[in-house]
């Protein structure tokens, strides 16, 4: 199983490179987008596909063959086999044939984005992609919006805008992070609640990674003002999260509670002075 760049070809491990070198075979997603891997690289491997299409035709021959000893490197179009990607299969019949396996570890757009977010990235609820029905992105959706800890999930460019405004009424104020052709030229890291990246979007080209901060640090939207820490914590969320300056956060705490930006600046420094 061997983890391959999801955009940056020079974000591949000596040892995929190796690995891909020394195999018999290497069984690819899309064997077109692989030769791009492989010829950068000079790498003269035989490839054959291997895709959710034909994995029942193509299982019992891969199967064959490691069972006569042949080696075989898996890959997916980008990242880490098996994560929203065909593999699952083969690995689960390598270990009820007690076929060796390894995983060459390596690029994963997931641990790219939830890094990228700032968001807590433990415990974290990864999903997949987002269903295409609206119908049932929506119910989708109103699982994810039960889930306390960070989620992330992908989905594609022609569903994105949909699936924000949608996000919209399900996430409402909960800030998230969306990331678009990661690691790629046109790299777009995006922060903020459904409505204010839907808003913002440009072209919806590209994959995108879209990460969901936990409950915990979505605002409150009612409410006294809080008071010491409880309102440093909340200025904290809005600066670290959801990636405000110092002035934009004051201000959105003085709406929020009906205070002056100097009242809540006031607070917050009241907040720093130790107790004597």
């Amino acid at each position: 199983m061997v983890a391959t760049p999801i955009g940056n070809l020079e974000d591949i491990t000596l040892r995929a490179l190796r690995v891909l070198r020394e195999v018999d075979v290497i069984a690819a997603e899309d064997t077109r987008r692989t030769a791009r891997l492989l010829s950068h690289y000079g790498i003269q491997t035989r490839s054959i596909s291997f895709h959710d299409h034909n994995v029942r035709s193509r299982l019992p021959a891969l199967i064959a063959q490691l069972e006569k000893g042949a080696s075989v490197a898996l890959v997916s179009d980008a990242g880490t086999p098996a994560v929203s990607d065909p593999g699952v299969e083969l690995v689960q019949a390598c270990i009820a044939r007690a076929i060796p396996i390894d995983v060459v570890p390596g690029p994963s757009a997931v641990v790219t984005a939830l890094v990228a977010s700032g968001f807590p990235t433990a415990p974290v609820t990864f999903m997949g992609f987002a269903p295409a029905r609206a119908k049932d992105r929506a119910s989708w959706l109103s699982d994810v919006a039960t889930i306390k800890s960070t989620v992330v999930f992908f989905e594609t460019p022609h569903r994105i805008r949909a699936l924000l405004d949608e996000a919209v009424h399900i996430l409402g104020e909960r800030p998230l992070f969306v990331g678009r052709e990661l690691t790629k030229t046109h790299q777009e890291y995006l922060r903020g609640t459904a409505d204010a990246i839907g808003k913002c979007l440009k072209l919806p080209r590209g994959e995108f990674t879209v990460v969901v901060a936990p409950l915990a640090i979505q605002p409150n939207i009612s409410g006294p003002a809080p008071q010491g820490s409880k309102l440093t914590d909340e200025f904290g969320l809005l600066t670290e999260f959801r990636g405000l300056t110092r002035r934009a956060a004051i201000a959105e705490l003085a709406s929020k509670y009906g205070l002056s930006s100097r009242e809540v600046y006031a607070r917050l420094e009241a907040a720093k002075r130790p107790v004597s």
